[in-house]
């Protein structure tokens, strides 16, 4: 994003809604891990001031820099503190599932908007549109059941304990692997392309009857 944006491929009013839509997903994903572990127990979001759209509480330097120059990347971790939980592998999951289920009901929500609104009102039109994409992208991506992502604790969740335990050890095996799919190319485009943006294009289109991406 900020490379098209050196590059004078996009204005600098384009660069600021892209990047406002993109920071704003993120919040709403990292408040949400937050609420949900508030609700089941878990303080810790709350007392660590966390509970916030505010994009300046979750975001991290280097996460913020790989997603503006490469496109990917991630939001500062919200604290969370498991032995609050009541059943800690059922409600570590529910906080994990939280992130990406906020971004999709957010997805769903602007996608009614978007219908609604007048294509010539063309700045609020982009803006929508690109606030739906790029939580479909966040909630997708989080979902991928590779460690530190969302669907890694979502699977650990789902297993039963013995091999909820086995699949936590193998968490450094499997950021491995998705640094892997992130980076390694197939002529030319990162792996990790041909594997979300085939499910981006199909929600993309199921909610705006355009397939964006």
């Amino acid at each position: 994003m900020l490379n098209l944006f050196l590059a004078g491929q996009i204005s600098l009013v384009g660069f600021l809604i892209l990047a406002t839509s993109l920071l704003l997903a993120i919040s709403i994903h990292e408040m949400s891990h937050g609420l949900v572990a508030a609700k089941l127990g878990d303080q810790t979001a709350k007392l660590a001031g966390r509970l916030t759209l505010n994009p300046l509480s979750h975001l991290d330097p280097l996460g913020t820099f790989f997603l503006l120059v490469f496109g990917f990347g991630w939001g500062k971790p919200v604290p969370i503190n498991p032995l609050f939980f009541k059943n800690i592998k059922r409600d570590s999951a529910l906080v994990a599932l939280a992130g990406p289920g906020s971004n999709f009901v957010m997805a769903i929500l602007f996608s009614i908007v978007y219908r609604i609104i007048n294509p010539n009102f063309g700045l609020i039109y982009s803006t929508v549109l690109l606030f739906i994409y790029f939580n479909l992208l966040l909630g997708l991506f989080n979902l991928l059941p590779f460690g530190p992502l969302d669907g890694f604790k979502i699977v650990g969740g789902l297993l039963p304990l013995e091999l909820s335990r086995q699949w936590a050890q193998n968490e450094l095996i499997s950021l491995a692997l998705l640094f892997a799919i992130l980076i390694l190319p197939v002529n030319g485009v990162p792996i990790i392309n041909f594997i979300l943006n085939p499910i981006l294009r199909f929600f993309m289109t199921l909610l705006t009857g355009s397939p964006f991406a």
